[in-house]
């Protein structure tokens, strides 16, 4: 019994640690292809299904693209994925002994639900069009091809490991029992989103701070919520970290000459978040008087 989980474990760390960390290697050292005149380049709109498709090809065939320069990272990864598979366990059922935070776990984790990634994206892109602002139109169709990469990605992992979820009984931890653990689906969506937006508003630490803090807190939710193991959280939020990069390489288009702009875009960012706008408001025959202050962020 202990040589066959063994063996599992084994297995789970190559098949899984070469894949996140070939995808997130080719996404960091991938090199930006010239940009094409805007008269004979198609949409995002126009691309995105078949960006999906290239998007996939790229991310499982990774594992055969391994590369020396890649090794201590993966190799740290790896490690660290292992002693979290041999612990799983013990702190899942360590953490099933403290039941007060999973009102706080359930709420935080609906940010890393495929309703709360989703929203997301619409709201840049539907924000983005409607503002001709081009730096949160791509925001939005490059987080939602990461969001259908991720899922994609994630449901053909969990239906190969299925390993059984914390709460589950005798079988807890153990893969190939039917279970919807391993890697964490929300996981994985938060951080695809998170690094998308990151990217994109790479010249913010701001925006880029609370991304990953957002997508760090759907991970810890998750542990803490009973749904995963830290195991599950760690690839997931790996998987998705590398997902995003990759897609954001492969897709971002300079738009610094557009309308709406990055470089228009960021001036209209820096001067609308340096000072509020503020209006009077009155209303003689109700003898309401006032101030409206907006603040754009």
């Amino acid at each position: 019994m202990r040589s066959n989980r063994g063996s599992i474990c084994h297995f789970s760390i190559i098949l899984f640690v070469v894949l996140v960390s070939n995808v997130s290697a080719r996404a960091q050292t991938a090199s930006p292809s010239p940009t094409p005149k805007p008269a004979a380049s198609p949409s995002l709109e126009k691309e995105f299904f078949k960006n999906i498709l290239r998007d996939q090809k790229a991310i499982w065939t990774s594992p055969a693209h391994v590369r020396g320069k890649d090794a201590p990272w993966l190799v740290m990864l790896g490690v660290t994925t292992g002693g979290f598979l041999a612990t799983d366990r013990a702190t899942g059922d360590d953490m099933a002994t403290h039941t007060g935070q999973l009102d706080a776990s359930r709420i935080i984790s609906y940010a890393g639900s495929i309703y709360g990634v989703s929203a997301e994206a619409a709201g840049f892109y539907l924000i983005g069009r409607a503002t001709h602002n081009q730096r949160a139109r791509e925001t939005g169709i490059l987080s939602a091809e990461a969001i259908i990469d991720s899922g994609i990605v994630v449901t053909a992992l969990k239906e190969i490991t299925q390993r059984a979820r914390p709460i589950t009984g005798k079988d807890r931890s153990k893969f190939f029992v039917g279970g919807s653990s391993f890697p964490s689906g929300h996981s994985i969506e938060a951080w695809s989103v998170a690094t998308v937006v990151a990217n994109e508003y790479h010249d913010h630490l701001a925006v880029q701070i609370a991304s990953y803090a957002l997508a760090g807190a759907v991970s810890v939710s998750r542990f803490t919520g009973l749904h995963h193991y830290l195991s599950d959280v760690l690839v997931g939020s790996a998987m998705g970290y590398g997902v995003g990069r990759y897609v954001y390489h492969a897709h971002h288009r300079d738009n610094s000459n557009s309308p709406g702009g990055d470089e228009e875009e960021d001036e209209t960012f820096s001067r609308s978040n340096r000072l509020p706008a503020i209006a009077p408001m009155y209303n003689r025959r109700m003898h309401n008087y006032g101030v409206a202050l907006a603040w754009s962020f």
